[in-house]
């Protein structure tokens, strides 16, 4: 069963009565499968099993759900955070779906974060203590860690989705909750990512969701703004302003591999740029020849002048066209919506815990 059909299945309100058998077998195995999470995470809570610390500040950037609640603009926010205050901060990621030593969100954040080492390895204390060999990094963020308790983090970060924030009320496979609410007692910081498409009343019910385990939490939200229209030539990178007259006037044909397709969609929809169609791929998609052949057809068949995807589709690409269509991406950056203080607070601790470091370092 492919990604598009598997989400159908979970979430659709009328499922036919096989869905609905198929949705009671896959509730059994989303009951087995919370026995063992939940197991797993008794024994790192009770000391049988160990989180190993680093020489280096760590912060974790993870979620409760599969699927994409927008980690990469946000690991590349507190990266630059803390290039800003002179901090040299490494990656380190599983590398989910790589293709060689590479997967796209790696190739994402060496454009948005080009000077910042970043290693990919299933181990992140692997990873890690690569980067200290081959690299001076004062801090480390791990990219979508909040389950790899192996290793000791000085912050977690939980990120929850506002379009989806429960992964449809159920753990894999019936649901996309990788481990259940509860576990938002380890977070040090929940912030609620694309609060700006959704409404107030919506906010504050997945507020009040999230302050049953965490009663003192305080409102952390974050929309993904889009800035302009990026495209990659022999001449360089173009930037377009999304309300420029030539923005406004072009016939856009969508198409991305990312894990909230729907998100995409509504930015784009939102941007005022004339969307003709779109056409959604798994997460993670790698583009074969045949599916440049139907986005070329697509893109015909729509009369669109161009087509436009996430930075995360582009890297993939073979070339900056399709057909002879140019291939464009929006520029994504995170903005804090609410919370700016507390957010500040919890990345000023990790950059204190550093300078201590380096202080007791320069003691001995």
């Amino acid at each position: 069963m492919d990604e598009a059909r598997f989400l159908r299945l979970i979430s659709r309100p009328d499922p036919t009565f096989d869905e609905r058998v198929m949705r009671g077998v896959l509730r059994g195995a989303s009951e087995m499968y919370s026995v063992v999470a939940r197991a797993r995470n008794l024994l790192f809570d009770y000391g049988v099993c160990r989180s190993h610390p680093v020489a280096v500040p760590v912060i974790s950037i993870g979620n409760l759900t599969t699927g994409g609640t927008g980690k990469t603009p946000l690991v590349a926010y507190v990266i630059e955070w803390f290039k800003q205050r002179g901090l040299q901060v490494g990656i380190v990621s599983r590398g989910y779906r790589s293709i060689g030593d590479r997967n796209d969100e790696k190739l994402v954040l060496a454009r948005l974060c080009p000077e910042t080492p970043h290693v990919q390895d299933r181990d992140r204390i692997a990873a890690i203590q690569r980067l200290l060999v081959e690299q001076r990094v004062t801090a480390i963020v791990a990219d979508d860690a909040f389950q790899h308790r192996r290793l000791r983090r000085d912050l977690d970060v939980v990120l929850v989705d506002a379009l989806n924030p429960w992964g449809y009320g159920y753990l894999l496979p019936r649901g996309l909750l990788r481990e259940s609410q509860a576990s938002l007692r380890r977070a040090g910081l929940v912030i609620m990512t694309r609060a700006n498409q959704v409404d107030i009343a919506t906010r504050s019910a997945i507020w009040d969701e999230v302050r049953r385990w965490r009663p003192d939490t305080e409102p952390v939200e974050i929309a993904f703004d889009a800035g302009c229209l990026k495209h990659r030539d022999s001449a360089g990178e173009q930037a377009i302003a999304l309300d420029s007259e030539w923005a406004r006037s072009q016939s856009f044909f969508a198409f991305c591999g990312i894990g909230n397709p729907a998100a995409f969609d509504a930015t784009l929809r939102q941007s005022g740029l004339r969307i003709v169609g779109i056409r959604t791929f798994s997460d993670h998609h790698h583009y074969a020849e045949r599916d440049l052949t139907e986005l070329q057809q697509a893109a015909e068949r729509t009369i669109a002048t161009a087509l436009v995807a996430t930075l995360k589709d582009v890297v993939k690409l073979p070339s900056d066209n399709i057909g002879g269509h140019p291939v464009w991406f929006v520029d994504i950056a995170a903005r804090v919506m609410t919370g700016q203080v507390v957010l500040d607070a919890a990345l000023e601790k990790i950059a204190a815990i550093n300078g201590s470091a380096d202080s007791q370092r320069e003691a001995s």
